[in-house]
Parts: C-alpha cells; sequence; structure tokens
C-alpha cells in the first residue's frame, strides 16, 4: 500500500506528541498548513507540509529563537524585587492614583 498523502488531526498531534486540541491551534493560528475537506472537523495535513513545519521549528531552536529553559529574561534579572515587608510596600507616591479597578480592602 502507497503511503497516504494526507494525515489527519489525530495522526498529527500523535507524530508531534501532542493533543488533538493542540493541533488543531497549531493550525488555526496558521503554524501548520491544512486543508479542510467536507464538513466540520475534517481537517487535513498534508506530509510534506509537517515535514516542513518540523524543520522550520528546528531551524528557530538552531537560530535561537526559542530561549533555553535556563535562561533568565533580561528583564527579569535586572528589576528588583518589591519587598512586602518594607514601609513602602503598598503606598502611593504623591500625584498618583490608585490602579483602575482596584478598592483598598479595610
Amino acid at each position: 500500500m502507497p503511503t497516504p498523502r494526507f494525515l489527519t488531526l489525530d495522526d498529527v498531534a500523535e507524530i508531534l506528541n501532542v493533543s488533538w486540541s493542540q493541533a488543531y491551534a497549531l493550525v488555526r493560528r496558521r503554524e501548520l498548513i491544512a486543508i479542510q475537506i467536507g464538513g466540520r472537523g475534517q481537517w487535513r495535513v498534508e506530509v510534506d507540509e509537517l515535514e516542513r513545519f518540523i524543520e522550520r521549528k528546528y531551524a528557530e531552536a538552531r537560530a535561537g529563537a526559542v530561549p533555553a529553559p535556563d535562561e533568565v529574561a533580561p528583564e527579569a534579572a535586572t528589576e528588583p524585587e518589591a519587598d512586602a515587608g518594607s514601609e513602602t510596600a503598598g503606598t502611593e507616591t504623591a500625584g498618583t492614583a490608585p490602579a483602575r479597578g482596584r478598592r483598598a480592602r479595610r
């Protein structure tokens, strides 16, 4: 039997080791190109398109588009943390108003 040209989203999810809804989200966001055949939920992904998708993701990873898990975001490393126990925590500076939608609890 020849290799099938198209895969269902169930097949794609199994190949990528993700859930069906994650595979569908890739299609919805147009990260993975698919065609809709017939009625509702009948999506098909061409085998070649899936291979191109995988290659793009590897290229992004090689280019550093995806940060390594042990890397810290630069802004997180430079921002000082608020000290909840300090005297100024939760007080307003002169000329500033409280954030909208928040009321002080008594």
